[in-house]
């Protein structure tokens, strides 16, 4: 393998065809049902692409080419699949988007089921966003995937699957089976914190990831396996908080519209409230001391 340089940045592409199938097949799917749907957000159609265009960003460009000779090209792949990826895909609302197409009552009451539910609990979405990378980088699995691709191309699946469901569950672009309240999501961006410095922490001062691996390359150019990982780990540490920034401010924005439409209905119905309950009639003949004062002129 040449050496990592700046030209190759811009130069080592190697296409993963399995991969630019996916994309360009979810790609022009999604374009062919948008055409379909009258007035379908542009915007949402531009989040689709960006997010699926990302896919090859990691997976063909050199930060794919050089995954199984350095450990920090494979920690941006896992920031860039599981927080980014997902979060633009999910922006783009396929779900609405397949319903508008296909609107199947199954379909609807599946989505509505308790098995849904359960499955998009908050504390089963808070183990599909933290588990994969502790599950990729303190087990075996990591080494597998070094020597194994079609493990490599499932385990990168998993990570879009899982932050989809994540970002789908939480920005409620798309229809989703529970309504939790937005606190549960910044109390799962919270942890989503601690468990990035706490995987941080232990690939920056714990025992090198698939040390073997890496010796039999006998890599003689790039920063030292240990200097390697310690990148890695700022990446994943780092790298996965900043990558979460977005979302966090599109959460936080979806939050105060939210509030914004709940005062101004709780509002309408105040204001319905007081005009049904209006009395009628001129003001002192609804008041009590006064309509009896003049009751009492009239009787006279």
């Amino acid at each position: 393998m040449s050496p990592l340089s700046w030209e190759r940045v811009f130069t080592a592409w190697a296409p993963d065809f399995p991969t630019l199938f996916f994309v360009l097949l979810s790609g022009l799917g999604y374009l062919v049902c948008a055409r379909r749907v009258p007035g379908w957000s542009r915007q949402r159609t531009a989040a689709f692409l960006a997010g699926l265009a990302t896919i090859p960003l990691v997976t063909c460009s050199f930060l794919g080419v050089y995954d199984t000779t350095l450990f920090w090209p494979r920690a941006v792949q896992t920031v860039t699949l599981l927080m980014i990826t997902p979060l633009l895909l999910a922006l783009g609302a396929p779900l609405t988007l397949v319903l508008a197409i296909c609107p199947a009552r199954r379909l609807r009451e599946i989505g509505r089921n308790r098995l849904a539910r359960a499955l998009t609990f908050p504390l089963v979405v808070t183990v599909l966003l933290i588990a994969p990378p502790l599950l990729l980088y303190l087990t075996p699995l990591y080494q597998l995937c070094l020597r194994n691709s079609a493990v490599d191309a499932l385990v990168r699946l998993g990570l879009i699957l899982c932050g989809f469901v994540y970002f789908w569950t939480r920005l409620r672009v798309d229809p989703t089976p529970r309504g939790d309240h937005h606190l549960v999501s910044f109390s799962i961006s919270f942890a989503e914190v601690v468990a990035d410095a706490a995987l941080g922490l232990v690939l920056w001062l714990g025992p090198l990831r698939a040390p073997g691996f890496y010796h039999a390359l006998a890599r003689t150019w790039g920063p030292d396996p240990r200097t390697d990982q310690i990148i890695g780990a700022g990446v994943l540490w780092i790298g996965g908080d900043l990558a979460g920034l977005p979302f966090v401010g599109a959460l936080l924005r979806r939050w105060l519209r939210d509030d914004e439409r709940q005062a101004k209905r709780i509002d309408t119905e105040l204001d319905n409230r007081e005009q049904s309950a209006a009395p009628s009639g001129l003001w002192w003949e609804n008041d009590p001391v006064l309509a009896e004062r003049f009751k009492r002129e009239r009787d006279a």
